[in-house]
């Protein structure tokens, strides 16, 4: 479903859709997003062909899904989603391990500890299930340069209009505690509501969004 939006951006229209895992270019445009949104984060330091395959996983697997923002046929944004978190990173492991760990062999050797980190990742979903169900928004990223001009929402305003919450409780994201006034702005702006803080096995305080 594509969702065509009025943008700020030059008054050229925005289109919003789905994701295939056969849109290389999508996906590649996709990932140099993520870079230079999320520079200092883990995933990025894992590099491109990690953040490739794992972008490719969220369009394969039927219960998660990668939706893109285009202006004038420039990709300005994304984000990541799964209905079922802790199926998802099953899938990544048994469709694409060995390419995950191909691509990881040069951050290993970089960082060691990144092993560690990695496997922490993949066991993560498993520790945080729930009896309801819900929706997880995992990554989010904007085109630097455009920041500011409601690409961001529109993005999110296209996942409320997907989520059926007769069958899902809510939509939950992750954000850092500490220095992130602007994120933090954003997804309350676009309707979340803070529901706990938690600190990470490296100490790193976050703080759980909630929209319902």
């Amino acid at each position: 479903m594509t969702v065509k939006y009025r943008s700020v951006l030059r008054e050229k229209m925005v289109t919003v859709r789905e994701v295939k895992s056969t849109d290389k270019k999508l996906i590649n445009d996709i990932v140099t997003i993520h870079l230079n949104t999320f520079t200092g984060f883990f995933l990025t330091f894992m590099g491109r062909g990690f953040l490739n395959q794992m972008y490719r996983s969220y369009c394969d697997h039927g219960e998660s899904g990668l939706l893109v923002a285009e202006n004038n046929g420039k990709t300005v944004g994304f984000l990541a989603y799964s209905g079922n978190f802790s199926g998802l990173y099953k899938f990544m492991i048994k469709t694409r391990l060995i390419l995950f760990g191909w691509y990881s062999v040069g951050a290993f050797f970089r960082r060691p500890s990144a092993f560690m980190r990695i496997i922490k990742a993949f066991m993560k979903p498993s520790e945080v299930k729930r009896k309801e169900k819900y929706v997880e928004l995992s990554s989010i990223g904007v085109d630097p340069t455009i920041k500011s001009k409601g690409v961001g929402s529109r993005l999110i305003d296209e996942l409320k209009k997907i989520v059926d919450f007769n069958k899902f409780a809510y939509i939950t994201l992750e954000t850092d505690a500490v220095d992130n006034d602007g994120a933090i702005h954003f997804y309350e702006k676009n309707g979340f509501v803070q529901e706990r803080m938690f600190e990470t096995h490296e100490g790193r305080k976050m703080y759980e969004y909630r929209f319902a």
